[in-house]
């Protein structure tokens, strides 16, 4: 039951933008991957009413039972130039209850902030897309251009079921659209004591794998030196503990370049990590948007403790920078040996685009006037979106889910994290903010 303290918090007015999310947290699109989830059409319909109620003709698209994205065109003042992408992804990551300190699912008001699975990843976003669309068209206005908006099934595997099918399927639904804006960027962090904003301007390539090892079944009491476990085991830890080189791109030199200036330090005599890592809680990302990672994420094997299984295989979640797959696949192989088998699951690859341009220079002003003298940004995002599936029909895609964020909140730990959560205040920011981007740009 919540305390007398959190009752009263719960039931104080809710910004829109809070509303909204706390109602999508409380549908439960848990995906586990590999085929396996909770599905999306409920979360779907619900957004789909939504945007019914704002006059919009939004569509609904099952790739699998269960698995609903949904798609609707805003028409803007001005619809020859090329329309905006403003997406969102449905499901979330799974959430273990017993873990968490709140109900992972019941979209709790708490200390002044928002607490449930999704509530950084990324249903606020999906929230301030609705509150900023019934901030616009319910005013009579449009937005400045044509906006396609997107509510994904299946980002947390892939975006399999939700943006890769709808572009292989439909890429009618995109005619038109040049750039996009969603997940993880537009978020504040705090530079030797001053706020900063980082836009998403390019992500990892992103490999998962699975390793799988071979040996002799047999009783758990004989000498076995074909232990597929204890091979599986070491190849793991191999590839796990690898320490892969720092490897600068377009994006992390100019990242770099300006966290130097911010800081007033000098960038030769102060090394990648040391940069980094004073960008605070920020780090957790900006560390591995430096080099590539390799991440044992789930182990598979044996059925009872006496018997010696024949088979057993590991997961790795491997994120690249741009342009190294084939090479960082190529040292795994050396890594692991010609015993392990492995097996590519998903492969998706990296994206950089250009600090620069209008919807860059558009983002820069309208957060310079909600939060005056405070920089953005570029950065390399270590995970992926769905901008790499808009990728394949030409659309640029950014990362600018704006979130003005008090200096001790750890943000990246929210994403896949226990006790997800996000300040109510942040949201409120973050529906002024894209309100007034779509409205003008």
């Amino acid at each position: 039951m919540l305390s007398s303290a959190e009752n009263a918090s719960a039931d104080a007015p809710l910004d829109l933008t809070a509303e909204i999310a706390r109602d999508l947290i409380r549908f439960d699109t848990s995906n586990y991957g590999e085929g396996r989830s909770n599905g999306e059409t409920d979360a779907a319909e619900y957004v789909a009413a939504n945007l019914r109620s704002l006059g919009l003709t939004p569509k609904l698209f099952d790739s699998e039972p269960g698995r609903t994205s949904v798609v609707a065109r805003v028409p803007g003042r001005d619809s020859s130039r090329g329309a905006l992408v403003v997406h969102g992804h449905l499901d979330v990551v799974p959430a273990d209850p017993e873990a968490w300190s709140v109900d992972p699912f019941a979209g709790v008001i708490k200390d002044g902030l928002l607490w449930g699975r999704g509530a950084v990843d990324m249903k606020n976003m999906d929230a301030m897309i609705l509150a900023s669309l019934k901030d616009i068209l319910g005013s009579g206005q449009q937005p400045a251009r044509d906006l396609i908006v997107a509510f994904f099934a299946d980002e947390e595997a892939g975006g399999v079921l939700g943006s890769h099918y709808l572009v292989d399927t439909h890429p009618d639904l995109l005619t038109g659209a040049t750039e996009a804006i969603s997940e993880v960027g537009g978020y504040s962090i705090t530079l030797g004591g001053q706020r900063a904003y980082l836009l998403q301007t390019g992500e990892k390539a992103l490999i998962w794998i699975k390793l799988i090892a071979r040996g002799d079944a047999a009783h758990g009491s004989r000498l076995i030196h074909a232990n597929a476990v204890t091979r599986l085991a070491e190849a793991v830890a191999k590839v796990g503990r690898r320490e892969w080189p720092i490897r600068l791109t377009d994006t992390t030199t100019a990242l770099l370049a300006e966290l130097a200036r911010v800081l007033d330090v000098d960038p030769q005599r102060v090394g990648p990590d040391e940069l980094a890592l004073a960008t605070g809680t920020a780090s957790g990302f900006i560390q591995a948007s430096l080099r590539t990672t390799t991440n044992p994420t789930v182990l598979h094997a044996g059925y009872k403790h006496n018997v010696i299984p024949d088979r057993a295989e590991a997961l790795i979640d491997i994120r690249t920078l741009p342009g190294d797959e084939d090479a960082v696949l190529a040292e795994i192989a050396e890594l692991v040996g010609p015993e392990i088998e492995i097996v590519i699951m998903h492969r998706d690859i990296g994206l950089e685009t250009e600090f620069g341009g209008p919807l860059v220079d558009a983002v820069v002003d309208t957060l310079g006037r909600h939060d005056p003298g405070a920089p953005v940004l570029p950065y390399l995002l270590s995970a992926g979106t769905d901008n790499k599936a808009l990728s394949t029909l030409g659309i640029k895609g950014y990362g600018f889910a704006p979130l003005k964020l008090p200096a001790d909140l750890d943000f990246p730990a929210m994403f896949h994290g226990v006790d997800e959560r996000v300040p109510l205040d942040a949201l409120v920011f973050g529906r002024q903010v894209l309100t007034d981007l779509l409205s003008n740009y």
